[in-house]
């Protein structure tokens, strides 16, 4: 079957990921707000459309990668893009919503005849670059099925359940995520503080219990003062806002990520950090502890 994938949001992630859908000899067509991201693209094989609308209206699937839920609602049913929609196409939505606006942007689409998967992704850009993604999808099976080859230069795809599950799931990634965040700042603060030696540090417990990339790759960011963005904290924000949300629908408490939540808020708030990579939660902390001329 011949694929034609329009792109919506061309940011930190949706860039990398349009040139591995392009590198695999996928036709793509792009499209952004800021019409400069995406016209990068232009002279590596990619259509710039001028509105989403335009982008979609050939395109068997349909990715979106916008920066919130009520960005991909606007995009997908304020702009002309569901209109435009052929019968049998497929959206998948890679952004980072609410499981319950997944499940409408679902419902509303399968009765026009298209098809929703909620895919959204970890691993960040370097992961998006090497299409190392880790992707929950939320949706039918058939349809996660013929978009196969859609993921597959982007990486490892799981459907883990109907529409809303991959949402879900990428909360349970980012609740995972921000506290290990907080752990490793914590555990890189009081190392340093007693005159340890990071590197050695972070090689001695590679392998064990307490190993992971955010001890590994993050650890290193706050080790070096490299806060460049690559997930950014105030999507970490967003994302810890949602999981609070979905807990309280719920009827349970989650304390740990109530407890980072408010660190990274005043990361984004006060300390000005909201666009500063997530592992700037180091200098939250540095500041708690009046370490910052240090």
């Amino acid at each position: 079957m011949t694929t034609s994938i329009a792109l919506l949001g061309i940011g930190l992630m949706g860039l990398p990921m349009a040139r591995r859908l392009l590198d695999a000899g996928h036709g793509l067509t792009v499209w952004n707000r800021d019409r400069a991201k995406a016209a990068v693209l232009a002279a590596e094989g990619a259509t710039v459309a001028d509105t989403p609308a335009d982008a979609v209206r050939s395109a068997t699937h349909v990715i979106t990668m916008l920066s919130d839920g009520a960005v991909v609602d606007a995009v997908l049913f304020g702009s002309g893009v569901a209109e435009a929609l052929s019968q049998g196409a497929t959206v998948i939505d890679m952004s980072s919503i609410r499981p319950s606006q997944a499940r409408d942007h679902a419902t509303r689409l399968t009765k026009q005849d298209v098809g929703h998967l909620d895919a959204p992704v970890s691993g960040g850009t370097t992961a998006a670059e090497t299409g190392t993604l880790a992707i929950m999808a939320g949706g039918d099976q058939a349809v996660f099925d013929n978009a196969s080859s859609i993921f597959k230069p982007l990486g490892r795809a799981t459907r883990v359940g109907p529409s809303g599950s991959g949402q879900l799931a990428k909360l349970a990634n980012q609740a995972i995520v921000g506290i290990a965040i907080g752990a490793v700042a914590e555990a890189t603060l009081l190392v340093s503080e007693g005159g340890g030696d990071l590197d050695a540090f972070r090689a001695a417990l590679s392998g064990g219990f307490a190993d992971s990339t955010i001890l590994q790759l993050h650890g290193q960011r706050m080790q070096t003062g490299d806060f460049a963005p690559r997930g950014r904290a105030s999507v970490q924000l967003k994302d810890l806002d949602n999981i609070l949300l979905e807990a309280e629908e719920l009827g349970i408490r989650l304390p740990m990520v109530e407890a980072v939540r408010e660190r990274f808020a005043r990361l984004a708030g006060p300390l000005e950090g909201a666009d500063l990579d997530h592992s700037a939660l180091y200098l939250e902390l540095l500041d708690l502890n009046d370490r910052t001329g240090r």
